[in-house]
């Protein structure tokens, strides 16, 4: 039973976008910080839980991502939303993360299984982005003062990221398709 409790904490911080939204749309913005800091912590604890009682699985290793993904997705959007961050920063965000979801799905069912590891630049645009998202709820919930072009030069790193890293994965992902479509010729010829 305890095997599954990794799985059980990434479902907790799945449900923790809807706080989330709620919070950072009523303004209350330290609130939404202790949001993001308990899914933070469960993030690194149910990591922690699962790879030190071998409690890994091919579900929790696609929930994961993805709760990450929801958590960041719904922040930059509802942060949009509330007027405190630009628009086109989160369509970039948004954008990024759906074009993969979109290129593994096409990649499953045109050439075959998807193995969701994750580049070095795009753990970093995750790392970044999340970074961000608490910076900019310490920002609004007064706890750190930080000047406009520190913040302009922190929005244009992450859009750099988040360009950069959807880039990579179109170029990584469409080069192995090719490879594997030209395999699957050859050996039919």
């Amino acid at each position: 039973m305890l095997r599954h409790l990794p799985n059980v904490i990434t479902a907790l911080r799945i449900a923790l976008v809807v706080p989330l939204c709620y919070l950072i749309s009523a303004g209350r913005y330290d609130g939404a910080l202790l949001v993001a800091a308990i899914a933070g912590f469960s993030d690194a604890l149910d990591g922690y839980l699962a790879k030190r009682f071998g409690w890994q699985s091919w579900i929790g290793g696609m929930l994961d991502p993805v709760a990450d993904k929801l958590l960041l997705m719904a922040a930059f959007v509802w942060l949009a939303l509330a007027g405190e961050l630009p628009e086109w920063l989160a369509v970039l965000v948004v954008g990024r993360d759906l074009a993969i979801v979109a290129g593994a799905v096409a990649y499953h069912n045109l050439i075959g299984r998807f193995d969701a590891a994750p580049s070095r630049l795009s753990k970093l645009t995750t790392v970044a982005q999340i970074v961000f998202v608490l910076i900019e709820l310490l920002r609004l919930s007064h706890w750190i003062d930080m000047p406009s072009p520190v913040r302009s030069a922190l929005i244009a790193i992450i859009a750099a990221l988040t360009l950069l890293s959807g880039l990579h994965y179109i170029a990584i992902w469409g080069a192995r398709a090719r490879r594997a479509i030209a395999a699957r010729k050859a050996k039919i010829q």
